[in-house]
């Protein structure tokens, strides 16, 4: 699994002050996890930018506060954070406020994974039909060293013909290629895709 690490700063300036932050090219953040005292920081944009853009919230992320914290003897010298939450400005997009759940590497944690289709349904190929897409993203469970970046399904496993009885092809059960100790928590009674064939 990649290593992430990114440096925040501590951060005592709140309420609509942040705004100085965003200006000076820092976002506010806040740490918080189970037994864990929430701390406000903040991180440069750019260099969370970067960070996000390859490891999403699923990525573990080694968060060094630049206060002195000293290394505990056996664990790494940042804290071992996801990516929680984003708050963006509704308008323009902009990232507002960043929320970085601390975790304990021992412990199983629940967070969403992309979803990934591959391959080409018979049906699509066939111009018999197109794919809809439904979930982009599932519910997973596992320790947070063995969270995967994503799941692909493969959707040429999906029927050629479609049921008569609706004209559609409903599929919820697709073999997802993910890492040993993963709990997917999806399908069941949910679809997350479907070929809607063409009418005759």
């Amino acid at each position: 699994m990649k290593k992430y690490s990114l440096t925040a700063q501590p951060r005592d300036i709140v309420g609509r002050k942040v705004k100085q932050l965003r200006m000076q090219g820092a976002i506010p953040a806040t740490v918080y996890g189970k037994n864990v005292k929430s701390v406000s920081v903040s991180v440069g944009a750019e260099a969370f930018a970067k960070v996000y853009k390859e490891a999403g919230e699923t990525g573990l992320v080694e968060l060094l506060i630049n206060n002195g914290e000293k290394q505990t003897a056996g664990l790494p010298a940042g804290r071992p954070v996801l990516v929680h939450t984003l708050q963006r400005d509704p308008v323009s997009n902009h990232l507002l406020h960043i929320e970085f759940h601390q975790v304990d590497l021992k412990e199983k944690v629940h967070t969403k994974v992309p979803l990934l289709l591959t391959g080409d349904a018979p049906a699509v190929v066939g111009k018999l039909g197109v794919l809809l897409t439904l979930i982009d993203e599932v519910e997973v469970e596992a320790l947070p060293t063995d969270l995967p970046e994503k799941l692909t399904v493969d959707v040429s496993k999906l029927a050629s013909r479609a049921r008569k009885n609706s004209g559609r092809c409903y599929s919820k059960s697709f073999e997802v290629k993910a890492v040993r100790r993963l709990t997917v928590g999806l399908f069941g009674s949910r679809i997350c895709a479907w070929v809607r064939y063409a009418c005759a």
